[in-house]
């Protein structure tokens, strides 16, 4: 038999992972094409706006199941591991651009913890 795997060498990156689920708002759904890149990243609840942890998939992958770890870190030095509480968002990029548009789609958590799972969030309002 296989030794028992040990919880204690689990990295941080594994227990401060976030997984949810991002569905688009059927509201919204005409004002989304199915290649539109959609952005689901997680940043801190105060401070630099910059992501701790990005995604990049597309409308038509919607709804989507994510996991944001460290490994989607865009620095090593903001990571999610390193926060206290962070915004998890998403949104959807008429450009692909990672700067947020006019015109693009948005949703977000409210501030949660990092390690937190089953997030459910809406991309339900668009940017003026």
């Amino acid at each position: 038999g296989g030794a028992a795997p040990q919880a204690a060498a689990a990295p941080a990156a594994f227990a401060t992972a976030i997984t949810g689920k991002v569905t688009l708002a059927p509201a919204l759904a005409a004002k989304a094409a199915p290649d539109d890149t959609v952005f689901i990243y997680a940043r801190a609840a105060e401070g630099s706006r910059m992501p701790l942890a990005i995604l990049k998939k597309r409308v038509s992958d919607l709804p989507v199941s994510f996991t944001l770890d460290d490994s989607m870190a865009m620095s090593p030095a903001a990571t999610l591991s390193g926060a206290k509480a962070v915004i998890v968002g998403a949104r959807v990029s008429k450009s692909g651009q990672a700067m947020q548009q006019p015109g693009d789609l948005l949703g977000q958590s409210a501030v949660v913890a990092p390690g937190v799972s089953g997030l459910q969030i809406t991309i339900g309002e668009e940017s003026r």
